[in-house]
């Protein structure tokens, strides 16, 4: 399919730059597949829609401050986006984009204050660097100090202190640190609702993908198949496996909060139809044509025109009726991206 078929014009006043006041007030567009019906809701309606039995499932990643500023010896900025730790290397070797990368040096170093640096082991190709640290208490202390909540390109402005806590969701663990992009449809969720879901039978159901630079990643081919989605680290434990095995064999719905809920769930092995628990990279590219084998609702926000994320929710709900709803959520001046509004898809 043509990357053309997934565009949209989105008005520029209508990209989210600061979160709602309160995390229930967003808005929520419901829009059911069947019928093809819409409704205009507050958020903290969604309450109303899974039923006992039912399971949600959310993404428990923690974002870091992964964005740092240093400068080169020779005084110019140089902005390093960590993202994740290099695999198979010794020591504090982090995998990194740059930024300008073409200016950079191998083993130049990136000078923070007070004496502290990071060392530029390896050119790795597309901005992309190996870079080390001397210890993993100088890194922690190099982020503490100097790093900055990685806010996506599309917000024009830099972060400010609420950030560290608006640019998480309510279900980050403190031992699940990793990601460098929030799993932002789960920005709407509050204790209450959580509370009311769990009341009416709902079972919460937590799974790890550590979101990365790949989620703001351009789809940049004319065929929309030969486009490669970054691997990313995800994670669905045993416990979780088990508790949705049982929601599905007694004929609950499973409600995914988030692309990135949906990504880890279909990436997992059906054995006898039962979901096999795994942990490991994973780049499931989910477009047109894929058969969804364990999400059937989906909680989401509105993404980029010619994103995959984009046409992972055109993979789930078709591709004209999703560039229906948005035009529909465009006249209705919902708030779009990371910070915007939610949608349901039923």
């Amino acid at each position: 399919m043509e990357l053309s078929l997934f565009d949209y014009h989105l008005p520029k006043e209508l990209i989210a730059q600061f979160p709602s006041g309160r995390r229930d007030q967003s808005r929520l567009l419901a829009y059911d597949r069947n019928g093809g019906r819409i409704d205009h809701l507050k958020f903290r309606r969604l309450v109303s829609f899974p039923k006992k039995g039912d399971a949600l499932v959310v993404n428990n990643t923690k974002v870091f401050k992964a964005r740092l500023l240093g400068r080169r010896k020779t005084g110019g900025r140089v902005e390093t986006l960590l993202v994740r730790k290099a695999a198979g290397r010794a020591g504090e070797v982090w995998e990194a984009l740059l930024k300008p990368s073409s200016r950079l040096s191998e083993g130049e170093e990136v000078l923070f204050g007070e004496g502290d640096h990071l060392l530029l082991q390896a050119d790795v190709g597309g901005g992309r660097w190996l870079v080390h640290f001397a210890s993993g208490a100088v890194r922690e202390r190099i982020i503490r100090r100097y790093g900055h909540v990685p806010l996506p390109p599309y917000i024009a402005r830099q972060d400010r202190p609420s950030d560290i806590r608006r640019y998480q969701t309510l279900f980050a663990a403190g031992d699940r640190v990793g990601a460098i992009a929030a799993p932002t449809a789960g920005f709407h969720f509050t204790r209450p609702i959580l509370r009311a879901l769990e009341a009416k039978g709902v079972r919460i159901v937590e799974l790890t993908l550590h979101v990365g630079p790949g989620t703001f990643k351009p789809i940049q081919c004319r065929d929309i198949g030969d486009h490669v989605v970054d691997p990313e680290m995800a994670e669905l434990s045993s416990s979780s496996a088990t508790v949705l095995n049982r929601v599905r064999a007694a004929g609950g719905a499973v409600y995914a909060v988030g692309t990135t809920a949906v990504r880890t769930l279909e990436s997992a092995r059906l054995v006898g139809g039962r979901l096999q628990p795994f942990g490991g990279m994973v780049d499931l590219y989910i477009k047109p044509g894929f058969r969804f084998r364990v999400v059937d609702h989906l909680i989401t926000n509105f993404h980029l025109p010619q994103s995959s994320l984009l046409v992972l929710v055109a993979a789930f709900a078709g591709r004209e009726q999703i560039l229906s709803v948005y035009r529909e959520a465009i006249k209705q001046r919902y708030r779009f991206y990371s910070y915007g509004d939610a949608m349901l898809i039923l």
